[in-house]
């Protein structure tokens, strides 16, 4: 059952000139496994305005934004394939877990100009782990 959804468009050009006037952004917004992923794709903009709308589009999809926690609970990594995985954690998790939220599904896409993402929020009364509250610390 679908409980939120979000979507978020980013200017690559504006991710890029944020993170080239400040060098603390990427560290700041992101995962140590977030920046090893955008590190082994070559600090490719458009991966780097991907990872930041999908991490809006997730904070959407909780229904709160991303106001009520840190940029870091929300984490976008990838599986075997490629595909975006959203695992939350601390006060995201909490959220998630208080809306009844069991998983997060994302897609991703860029242009030359513009990064896309879209979330979806799962709930409902099947048993499953989508990495929903996981208690996974960065480190």
């Amino acid at each position: 059952m679908i409980i939120g959804t979000g979507i978020d468009i980013v200017e690559i050009g504006r991710i890029k000139n944020i993170f080239d006037r400040h060098p603390g952004f990427i560290e700041r917004v992101f995962s140590i496994e977030e920046v090893r992923y955008f590190e082994n794709r070559k600090m490719n903009p458009a991966t780097i305005a991907g990872g930041f709308a999908a991490k809006e589009a997730a904070a959407k999809a909780l229904g709160t934004g991303i106001r009520q926690f840190g940029w870091k609970d929300i984490i976008v990594v990838r599986d075997n394939f490629g595909k975006p995985v959203i695992k939350l954690k601390g006060n995201a998790g909490l959220k998630a877990r208080e809306a009844g939220i069991k998983g997060l599904m994302a897609s991703i896409s860029h242009s030359r100009r513009y990064a896309v993402a879209s979330v979806l929020a799962l709930g409902g009364e099947e048993d499953v782990d989508y990495h929903c509250g996981s208690n996974e610390t960065d480190r």
